[in-house]
């Protein structure tokens, strides 16, 4: 090789890291820029929202920020609205698409809305930037459009099956009118909204700038090199792995078995979910490419949790759905809360190969989003108010540590808990205590991390409550000895003295003083609890988490 040449090919390979890292940059800024302008707290203060960058094929360039399920569904919306606007001249630029339907790309629930917009260079598309978020309301049959009770898709909202929203860079005002005249929110809704519009537009503004600096050549070069080295890594990851088939089956806390089964090779995964329920007639069902995003989440968990994901991470990953299962259900059956049958698939995945190799992975996490919607009038301004929560819980622990306290569950990513002062403040809640799971669970040599206790108190008559928590029945699974750690629940407590436990319901009455009390699950332990250190024992005690009697009993150490 010449010393010409020799350069040209290093000033390449240069060039190609500094496009994929700029990907990584943009999708960042896009997310910084949406939680800067959004109006629902759920969106600038919880981050329940994902960024990505989609290739002109509509595979997945960068993972973005974000939510790793909302970050999933960028690629499979590009796909289908490539798919659905097929024709020459139907994409044009300055478009922005918008659509929450699972059956054109949503792959989730109707709250969960997905903006995307094409990237053109030299008359052609050279990429997508897109982003998806969760809206508070959207109609439906209840506030906060999710109800336990649907039984269609019909009863959650408005659906949006991939639909211009923006067309030529001017808003298309009919549909921003019927968005609004669905909402029982319309301020909220709109300036979400706008927040996502400002989101693909900055990433949209900041691709076309990379392309123009480096040609599309280049840009299209580093694209597919990226994917080709992420395929590369996850085939390295599973030739690490043991070869086999695991399967494994697990009782839900609603009476459905769940059941899958995971071929490890050296050329691929494959994840077979066809011998499971069919579609349910309440909201826990999935679409395929909800099943998907479960699929790749535990694929990424167990083979290159570290380094960034593309479409080239999933080459290897082969997905079996049945069609009319809850794992590929039809295009009418009701999704509002997938994310407890996602979070519930994942961690099934997770627990068919922990065993296996337990030291890639932890014991069992409280493992459910604790969906938590609260709704009424604020007791000050008397404006409509609708919190939309996911919750904090603990995570199981590992072969070396004690599990995470008050952490989100895996799928929910990088997202944060709304400050008490906002919550407080936005919603006219009081927030009365918010501490660590107390409950004694999750002993081990490693002991599983707590989850939380939260409660809000009523300032007002006539709100609601709606909830969705898994592990409410089947707590978290312990490893190598481990035990098991607690429970997900509800409380609500009236001013009668009265105390009603929930786990999935909708539309609970809550009225002034009542308090709503969040408790969320310990994860599980590691290893048997006789091996855990006196001194760690000892400083369980003086924090609260176990009884000098539970230690003589559980761990043998004398306090």
């Amino acid at each position: 090789m010449s010393a010409g040449l020799a350069e040209n090919t290093r000033a390449s390979a240069f060039t190609s890291e500094i496009i994929q890292n700029s990907l990584q940059a943009i999708a960042t800024e896009m997310f910084d820029s949406m939680a800067l302008t959004a109006m629902s707290p759920v969106i600038y203060e919880v981050f329940d929202m994902g960024t990505g960058i989609v290739d002109p094929r509509g595979e997945s360039a960068s993972s973005g920020a974000g939510i790793p399920i909302l970050i999933g569904v960028a690629d499979k919306a590009v796909r289908s609205l490539i798919h659905r606007y097929s024709k020459p001249g139907q994409i044009e630029e300055g478009d922005i698409f918008i659509t929450n339907d699972p059956v054109h790309g949503g792959s989730t629930h109707l709250n969960d809305v997905t903006l995307a917009m094409p990237v053109f260079a030299d008359g052609e598309v050279v990429a997508w930037a897109a982003n998806c978020s969760h809206w508070n309301d959207l109609g439906g049959s209840v506030p906060g459009s999710m109800s336990i009770d649907a039984t269609e898709i019909f009863q959650e909202g408005l659906r949006l099956p991939a639909i211009k929203l923006v067309s030529r860079g001017e808003i298309n005002q009919a549909v921003l009118e019927i968005i609004k005249a669905n909402t029982r929110t319309p301020d909220f809704s709109e300036g979400d909204m706008w927040a996502g519009v400002a989101s693909v537009r900055c990433g949209a503004r900041r691709l076309r700038e990379l392309v123009q600096k480096f040609g599309r050549a280049a840009f299209a070069h580093a694209l597919d090199e990226s994917m080709d080295l992420a395929e590369k890594i996850s085939l390295a990851a599973l030739a690490k792995l043991p070869k086999g088939r695991f399967a494994l089956e697990e009782l839900q806390d609603d009476g459905l078995t769940f059941k899958v089964s995971v071929e490890i090779g050296d050329a691929g995964m494959t994840l077979d979910l066809r011998d499971n329920p069919d579609s349910q007639p309440g909201p826990i069902n999935l679409n395929r490419e909800g099943a998907e995003i479960a699929a790749q989440l535990a694929f990424k968990s167990l083979t290159s949790p570290s380094t960034p994901a593309n479409g080239g991470t999933f080459r290897p990953l082969t997905v079996l759905t049945r069609p009319g299962s809850m794992f590929q259900a039809p295009s009418t059956a009701p999704m509002g809360f997938y994310a407890e049958t996602i979070v519930r698939l994942h961690d099934l995945v997770l627990q068919a190969v922990a065993r296996q190799v337990p030291e890639r992975i932890c014991a069992g996490t409280f493992s459910s989003i604790c969906t938590t919607f609260m709704g009424g009038h604020h007791p000050d301004t008397k404006r409509p108010f609708y919190m939309a929560e996911p919750e904090l819980g603990g995570w199981g622990a590992t072969f070396q540590r004690d599990g995470n306290h008050a952490i989100y569950s895996a799928i929910h990513g990088d997202t944060f808990s709304c400050p008490v002062e906002v919550a407080e403040t936005r919603f006219g809640l009081q927030v009365e205590r918010r501490c660590l799971n107390p409950v004694f669970s999750g002993a081990g040599q490693f002991n599983g991390g707590r989850g939380v206790v939260l409660e809000y108190r009523m300032r007002a008559d006539g709100g609601s409550l709606t909830c969705s928590y898994s592990r409410s029945k089947v707590a978290p699974w312990g490893l190598s000895g481990g035990h098991d750690g607690s429970v997900n629940y509800v409380e609500v407590e009236r001013t009668s003295g009265d105390v009603q436990r929930l786990s999935k319901d909708s539309n609970i009455q809550i009225d002034q003083d009542d308090i709503v009390r969040i408790v969320t699950a310990n994860g599980a332990g590691y290893g048997d609890p006789k091996a855990r250190t006196p001194s760690a024992v000892r400083q369980d005690v003086r924090n609260g988490y176990v009884t000098p009697e539970q230690a003589l009993d559980v761990y043998g150490v004398q306090v």
